[in-house]
């Protein structure tokens, strides 16, 4: 039987969650502390993330030593992109975009169960991440959902973007009933969290926060979730079969915890990246999935190298194998775009995409790409006029050196042609579900499918996370209006 016909993808979503029973956001630390000597003690939400960030990046480093070098290419990529681009840099620089930039990273897991996922959300809130965004990967024929932990404030962002994409297994979608419960079974008898981690986690939701040393032992502890084991907890017959219904099957079920498969810096010119991976000695994927290239980057465009084989041991006494999941993967962030810019986006996907049932592994597919996108606007003042992207606007030196003579209540146009005040990109900090897809995909061994329709499953995801998902979009639109407010603020107390 093969990995398409034993996976069921349903007609239909779920039936609705009961009205009565709404799921709150989740509950995140606050960042600044609080004004008690007790509280005064605690390290910072956003102070935990980086070191969690940079261990996780260290272990990372050790277990696949690629993602070493996928990180000095990706440096040299920037520098030289920078050296090019004198405007880019100070963009970046008076945004704080460039102090964030050689820290960026997101991670990707993929759990197995409700009370894993539920209990990464209390992990992930530890270090100021909350679930922002839905993704329903079954568009592409793979069998999850999803969201991303990410902090969720400006001043957090710009403190230490790291976000996890984290994925849930949809067992529905095994069609092999006998199967599908084995493979429940197998996740009910792990533990993916160890106790001092799960009583860390109990500490800081009771006292509001943690000092530096229950940090430092937090972030130790929450490293063995994402820790790579060879060890399997199935025989070889078992992940065999689970590998037939989807590979992704078999790596979330068969191992002893979720392992980080794979850490993404952020570039500044992918395309470049993409050209200099081989030279590295990486095996990197054929084409960059997202957006075409463009004058002004949108949403988001990732490319990676080849998962690798690792070496896996199942139970059978003398049985071992080859296991292939963790990848090297580089990414490149361009401009949020509005719920009308992302409606454009979306239809002129789906029209490349329509034509070939190969999709992004269509021989074409990135001159096609490149053709159609010439429908989407490439300059930040026809994104910006057009409602198609998002701005946070901010006084250029001239306005604030002479505030008394700025006219109050101006149109915000109008004060931007004057060279009053500046609109700046707020970069997209979030994922694209084809593009995800398509990234698990070439990773896993998998053909695409063409399987665009979503089925989604929204409200079981968050049933199971145990919270509502934030809506990235409304997001972005809050920041923008808070800059919007907050400069005609400025301009009308300088001339009231």
């Amino acid at each position: 039987m093969t990995a398409q016909n034993m996976l069921h993808i349903p007609a239909a979503p779920p039936a609705a969650r009961p009205s009565h029973d709404p799921l709150p956001f989740c509950f995140v630390m606050s960042a600044t502390p609080h004004a008690s000597s007790t509280a005064a003690r605690f390290v910072s939400v956003d102070e935990i993330r980086t070191r969690f960030s940079r261990a996780m990046s260290e272990m990372y480093r050790k277990e696949v030593p690629q993602y070493g070098t996928l990180i000095d290419l990706v440096a040299d990529v920037n520098a030289v992109a920078l050296q090019a681009d004198p405007d880019l840099r100070q963009r970046m620089n008076s945004s704080g975009e460039l102090e964030r930039l050689d820290v960026e990273r997101h991670g990707a897991i993929r759990v197995g169960t409700a009370e894993e996922l539920a209990t990464l959300r209390r992990l992930f809130a530890v270090m100021g991440m909350e679930p922002v965004g839905y993704y329903d990967l079954s568009v592409a024929g793979v069998p999850v959902h999803s969201t991303a932990f990410r902090p969720v404030h400006d001043e957090a962002l710009l403190a230490n973007p790291f976000r996890v994409f984290t994925s849930l297994l949809r067992l529905e979608l095994i069609a092999d009933a006998a199967l599908r419960a084995q493979a429940a079974e197998i996740l009910e008898r792990r533990s993916i969290f160890t106790p001092r981690a799960l009583e860390l986690i109990a500490q800081a939701e009771r006292d509001g926060g943690l000092d530096s040393s229950d940090a430092d032992a937090f972030v130790q502890q929450a490293l063995e979730t994402f820790r790579w084991h060879s060890d399997a907890t199935v025989d070889a017959a078992t992940y065999k079969a689970l590998q037939q219904a989807h590979r992704l099957v078999a790596d979330v079920v068969c191992f002893k915890g979720p392992h980080i498969n794979h850490l993404t810096p952020r570039t500044l010119d992918i395309d470049m990246a993409q050209a200099d991976m081989p030279t590295r000695g990486m095996d990197a994927k054929d084409v960059v999935e997202g957006p075409p290239q463009r004058a002004c980057p949108i949403l988001l465009r990732q490319t990676s190298f080849k998962a690798l084989k690792e070496a896996v041991r199942f139970t059978d006494a003398d049985s071992a194998g080859a296991h292939t999941a963790r990848f090297g993967e580089i990414e490149q962030r361009g401009v949020a775009l509005t719920r009308k810019g992302r409606a454009l986006y979306d239809e002129l996907l789906g029209l490349v995409r329509g034509i070939d049932s190969a999709g992004s592994a269509a021989p074409d597919y990135a001159h096609r790409l490149q053709q159609v996108f010439t429908q989407f606007p490439d300059t930040h003042e026809q994104l910006r006029r057009q409602g198609l992207a998002f701005y946070r606007y901010r006084l250029t030196g001239q306005a604030q050196a002479s505030l008394a003579q700025s006219p109050a209540g101006a149109d915000l146009e109008a004060l931007i042609d004057r060279g009053l005040v500046q609109a700046e990109p707020i970069t997209y900090e979030d994922f694209l579900p084809v593009s995800a897809a398509g990234i698990f995909q070439s990773n896993l061994g998998g053909e695409e499918q063409k399987q665009y329709q979503a089925h989604a499953a929204q409200q079981v995801f968050e049933s199971a996370l145990g919270a509502r998902v934030h809506d990235e979009i409304a997001l972005y639109e809050a920041s923008e209006q808070q800059s919007r407010a907050q400069v005609l603020a400025m301009l009308s107390g300088a001339t009231a």
